[in-house]
Order: C-alpha cells, then structure tokens, then sequence
C-alpha cells in the first residue's frame, strides 16, 4: 500500500489544483459580473442574463479543467460528492478516496485565498462576498431539493455517458453544459453548489455557514441516488471508470474496466 498510496500523491494536487482553479474562476467571475464598479451591471441589467454569462464561464471552466492533462489523469472528480459515489460504486480504493477529498477541501480553501489575494476587498464586497452559496427566494426547503436534483441529474448524466465507449468523450460537455443551465435557473434558489468543498471554501472566508449541513447532505445524497439507480438498470459490469474524461493516453488509478486502459503498474 505504501508504494502505491506514494504514487498517486500527485493525483491528490491535481484534485486541490482543480477545485482550486475553479474557485479562481468563479470568484473573479462574480467580481466581473455583479460588483457594483465594475460596468456589467451597467451593461448587462438583467439579472438573468447575467446568470447566463455566469453559467457560460463556468461551464467552460469545467469542461477545461476536465479536458487539461490534470483532469485526464486524476479524473477530474475535484468534488467529494462525486468522490463518495464512485467509492459506492467500488471504483476508487479507501486510501484515495479519503485523500481525494482532504485534497479536495484544501484545493477549495486556497482558490479562495488565491482569489483574495488577486481581487483584494472587491470579493468581500456585499455583491460578491467570497462567492458563497446560501439558501434563496425558496428558503433552506427550496436549497436542499435544488442541490438534490442538481446533483442527482449530474451524476446520472456523468453515470450514463462516461460509461458508454463511444460517448464517453462527450461526458465533459454535458457536464458543462448543466453547469451552464444549473447557474441560470437555480442560482437564486440555492446559489449553486453540489459541491461540499466548493461551499466550504467560501464559507471559510466569508465567515458564513447558514445552512451548510445541505450542502454537504444533499450533493451525496442525490449522486449515491442515481448511483443505485444506475446500479439496479445497468449492474456492476457498466460501470467501467471513475474518470468524467476516460482517455487511453494516460494511465488510470482506478479499478478500471474502460477498453484500452491501462493501470499506472502495468508495462
């Protein structure tokens, strides 16, 4: 176990690098978009159309973040959620897992202190405030089943087409594009998470945790629910990876099944 636990340390930065950059990015996107200096909302008043434009430049960020040869070799989980389903699923080892999300949370926390360092007092700005996600218009009920769809039709999406040979190379578009349509009409319910260290890493800055329970609870609740789902209709043999991005160039850390993979060990 020593050997291999030592070989997969860089796996573990990848995840903290990939939550990272994200948070990067959705702080300096907030800032751009909703700071009362900055001219978007002179430019863009609607509201909506701003959730659009927000909805784009996250959606691209993760279709990038997958797509980059960090993305490619972790498997671009960057999400405990999607980290404890695939450890359901029996596609990711104990050790990792565990690693994986530690990661994961401090990847969170410094793309938030990153963000701070570059942005300065524009992120804390009551516009803007870290970025941090809370219940909305619905209260804590609307948040929790928004995260719990949110998150269900994700991983059911990822499930349903990462799995699937020919397909598979489309599953970070499809990501992407939730994201995308996620930001737009769901952002004012719950802000937008389905990450639990993705909130955490606003939280920690911001220094509020209204409500953080569900965003922990209902991203692992919905994604272990269409994990049985797609358990029960498809059985254990089609689930052939835990990457969001399986690519035969590069070696795999997983109990992997994909056609042409191979595992870091082998020749």
């Amino acid at each position: 176990m020593r050997p291999r636990t030592a070989s997969h340390w860089p796996l573990y930065l990848y995840e903290a690098a990939e939550l990272a950059i994200f948070m990067l990015s959705a702080c300096i996107f907030t800032v751009l978009l909703y700071h009362p200096n900055y001219p978007a909302l002179r430019l863009f008043p609607n509201p909506i159309l701003r959730r659009v434009l927000m909805g784009i430049a996250m959606g691209l960020t993760a279709i990038a973040i997958i797509h980059s040869p960090m993305g490619k070799r972790s498997g671009a989980h960057f999400n405990p959620a999607i980290t404890l389903t695939y450890f359901r699923l029996k596609k990711i080892a104990t050790r990792d897992t565990l690693f994986y999300i530690a990661f994961q949370f401090i990847g969170g926390i410094l793309g938030v202190a990153l963000s701070a360092l570059i942005l300065g007092p524009r992120i804390a700005d009551p516009a803007v405030d870290y970025a941090v996600t809370i219940p909305g218009i619905y209260g804590i009920t609307g948040a929790f089943f928004a995260e719990l769809f949110m998150a269900a039709l994700l991983m059911a999406v990822v499930l349903w087409t990462s799995n699937r040979p020919r397909i598979a190379p489309y599953t970070s578009y499809c990501v992407g594009i939730l994201i995308m349509f996620y930001i737009l009409l769901f952002a004012p319910i719950s802000g937008f998470s389905i990450n639990p260290a993705r909130t955490a890493g606003s939280a920690v800055f911001a220094h509020v945790f209204t409500a953080l329970w569900l965003y922990f609870l209902a991203p692992i609740l919905g994604m272990m629910f269409s994990a049985e789902v797609y358990l029960r209709t498809n059985g254990e043999d089609r689930i052939l990876c835990a990457k969001l991005h399986p690519d035969p160039a590069y070696p795999c850390p997983f109990l992997c099944h994909f056609p042409n993979h191979r595992h870091p060990t082998e020749p």
